[in-house]
């Protein structure tokens, strides 16, 4: 190691050739003037007459190329208090006592009329020992070097530039202006860089299954072609964000134990034209060179969209050169490069139909949320650095994060963390836990805004609606907490218990829509007013109501149909699935199953109103209650053995 040191060259550094520049301009400057260190006082023409009335001066040395007279003084003159200065004004060293160099210099216009008058002065003032001579300097090379200076500078700065912006843009040898259309993909060495394995992933144990064939492909590729079969392509990860994509696609190569070539969609682009289609050609020329070996491409929606949907112009459009390029290499390479191509994606409905067809992404891996089981896989993984109490019971907080992606539970662990250490604890324990999913969920508590009493009032009766309401009915989520105090953009906010369901039934879809319908129906029955506090509400229930009649096919009137579209290409459409009266039959039905829901809530609270006043009021003395203040005014939940499976909690403001 240390003999591979000694024959490594020092690296040449071009700030060098700046500074070497640096110092010839100011040696030029210092040199130009007479070829030495000192510099002469600068004296003017009456000054100069006034010395040579003295008596004072001994030679004067016109320079006529540069129109500058250096002037020499006698010795008896160099003690006199009026030249007791002189060498003080432009020198750059100590004045030596001698007469030998000169002491002043003048700038003079026309050199025939400052020679008369210096001689006129000499003559008048009989100053025979005074001198007048002439002379040239020989300044040829200082101003060649002045004069090509500027274009100097200006080749310097683009050279500078050209670095600078080559730096951030092209891989490749050197970061070169020219290396832009190298790949930017970041390699992972297999021996190195790449520790994840599939232990190191959690849950997805579909996902992790389909995965391991590509593992096997890489190891053993023998074990596959012999029988005929060909090693596939590429397989698309397809789920939503933060489900552990870019984690899985880490595990594959470290499993495998290839090289691993990762960059994101976005990093093909540039401003300069052709540059993202030469990426792609670079990155897969460094894959054949490594292979066996991955590339994988992290959000490829960003090139990979249906082409020809938004390009309404007509122009040359970059992002699709880049795809078409892509889809040519996934083509044109031989399955016996023993390359496979790993992409991630939350818009697989948005991709170009090329690009998923068969012999370029074979297949597809859905990497969708954890349940149950998994996210206590999840939040073992995650708490492994935390320092936690040992009672913590990592079933009960599995139970609280339903519809959390492995991202999400991260990101509640490291929130109780911080909590915990605010609090100056010594472990994190099971409270700050579901403090931290009450602020993730719903945010901040507000307890410093201001709330008039009668908004307090109402908010209390709108949670005490909602709690009412689900508590009553079968299929809607029993309430687990009400708070009323702030929270984010939420004035209250209560915590349910929903069902993990693989399908949903009308009634309970019309259950939850009347459980969210409670908020308002409950001002309207204590205070007959309503007010705005609902919006998202009324923005949840449109929601379930449109889909049940557009998407579900839940409608009597409009029946068996739906007109939602998988592929999602009628996102670029500017006319509708179907016909303006058809549109008013959607809206007809949407209002008309809203209302029912809203009338059907009204008739619950009414009949239980001294219940729902009860509450409200409980809700306004403690500000947060929970399940058992609510078994205490309504009882026990008439449908507990339903409630025995799968449940958890949520969170609707």
């Amino acid at each position: 190691m240390a003999k591979k040191n000694q024959n490594k060259k020092p690296k040449f550094s071009s700030y060098w050739i700046y500074a070497v520049i640096l110092l010839l301009i100011i040696g030029f400057q210092f040199f130009s003037g007479g070829g030495m260190w000192y510099q002469p006082k600068e004296i003017s023409n009456t000054q100069l007459n006034e010395y040579l009335k003295n008596g004072d001066i001994k030679q004067v040395l016109i320079i006529s190329n540069t129109k500058t007279a250096k002037v020499y003084l006698k010795e008896d003159a160099l003690s006199k208090d009026v030249h007791k200065d002189v060498g003080s004004g432009d020198s750059l060293i100590p004045k030596t006592a001698t007469s030998e160099v000169p002491q002043y210099q003048v700038k003079f216009g026309d050199l025939q009329n400052f020679e008369n008058s210096i001689r006129k002065t000499i003559d008048e003032n009989n100053l025979n020992n005074t001198e007048v001579k002439f002379d040239t300097e020989d300044t040829t090379f200082a101003d060649i070097i002045i004069s090509i200076l500027p274009f100097i500078l200006i080749l310097g700065l683009w050279i500078f530039l050209m670095r600078r912006m080559s730096g951030g843009s092209g891989g490749g040898a050197g970061g070169q202006i020219f290396n832009i259309g190298k790949s930017k993909a970041k390699l992972f060495d297999e021996k190195k860089d790449i520790r994840a394995t599939f232990k190191d992933v959690a849950g997805l144990e579909g996902a992790k299954e389909e995965v391991q064939e590509i593992v096997e492909f890489l190891r053993n590729p023998e074990r596959y072609t012999s029988l005929g079969g060909k090693i596939p392509k590429g397989a698309l990860l397809v789920g939503p964000p933060g489900t552990g994509k870019t984690l899985l696609a880490k595990a594959v190569a470290g499993e495998a134990k290839v090289p691993f070539f990762s960059l994101s969609g976005s990093d093909f682009v540039e401003m300069f034209v052709g540059v993202g289609a030469s990426r792609v050609r670079d990155l897969f020329k460094q894959a054949k060179e490594k292979s066996p070996a991955i590339i994988f491409i992290d959000e490829i929606d960003a090139i990979g969209r249906a082409r020809g949907k938004n390009n309404f112009t007509g122009s040359n459009d970059e992002r699709e050169n880049t795809l078409n390029q892509l889809l040519t290499e996934m083509d044109g390479f031989g399955t016996n490069t023993n390359v496979i191509v790993l992409a991630a994606t939350n818009r697989a409905d948005i991709l170009d139909k090329a690009l998923m067809r068969a012999g370029r992404f074979d297949r597809q891996i859905y990497v969708d949320l954890p349940d149950l089981n998994e996210r206590r896989e999840i939040f073992e993984v995650h708490l492994r650095p935390i320092k936690t109490k040992e009672t913590l019971d990592l079933e009960f907080l599995a139970k609280q994060t339903p519809g959390f992606s492995g991202a999400d539970i991260a990101n509640v662990c490291n929130e109780a963390a911080l909590i915990a250490a605010r609090n100056g604890k010594k472990a994190v324990d099971r409270q700050d836990f579901l403090d931290a999913v009450d602020r993730i969920i719903g945010g901040l508590e507000k307890k410093n805004k201001i709330i008039t009493p009668d908004e307090k009032k109402t908010i209390a009766y709108h949670e005490a609606g909602h709690a009412t309401v689900s508590w009553l009915l079968e299929h809607a989520a029993p309430l687990v907490k009400v708070t009323i105090v702030p929270r984010g953009q939420s004035l209250g906010a209560a915590w349910y218990l929903p069902e993990e369901r693989q399908i949903v039934r009308p009634e309970q879809m019309l259950d939850e829509m009347c459980a969210t319908m409670g908020g308002r129906a409950a001002e309207k029955v204590v205070f007959d007013k309503i007010s705005t506090g609902a919006l998202s509400d009324l923005e949840k229930v449109t929601k379930q109501a449109k889909a049940m009649v557009t998407i579900y096919g839940l409608n009597d009137k409009l029946g068996n149909i739906t007109y939602y579209d998988s592929s999602g290409q009628t996102d670029y459409n500017f006319s509708k699935p179907y016909s303006e009266e058809t549109a008013q039959i959607i809206d007809k039905e949407i209002s008309e199953i809203i209302e029912a829901q809203y009338k059907r809530a009204i008739e619950i609270l009414r009949e239980n109103q001294d219940k729902l006043s009860a509450l409200a009021n409980k809700l306004l003395e403690k500000e947060v209650i929970f399940k058992d203040d609510l078994e205490e005014i309504f009882g026990k939940r008439p449908f507990e053995k339903a409630e025995n499976v799968g449940k958890e909690t949520n969170l609707e403001a």
